[in-house]
């Protein structure tokens, strides 16, 4: 499975949109420093995830969440 994730930062409130396959190992490694971008903002909670079983598919619905109307999309309805 592919999973597109949103994290909050418990230091800062900002929000971090990803990708991953392995969603728990992932969010460890967002609280453990091991994720170059949020290494300053953890910790981190999950307040949201989807699973996809296409690859592509999750690719393309993490960069429509990161863009303009998707971005406003996952503010008003995800979280």
């Amino acid at each position: 499975m592919y999973y597109i994730y949103i994290l909050q930062s418990q230091k800062d409130k900002t929000f971090y949109t990803g990708f991953t396959e392995d969603l728990k190992k992932r969010i460890k490694d967002h609280n453990w420093h091991e994720a170059d971008y949020s290494k300053s903002k953890a910790p981190f909670k999950l307040v949201w995830y989807c699973a996809f079983k296409d690859k592509k598919k999750a690719l393309d619905f993490e960069k429509y969440l990161k863009q303009g109307s998707g971005f406003a999309f996952a503010r008003k309805r995800l979280i």
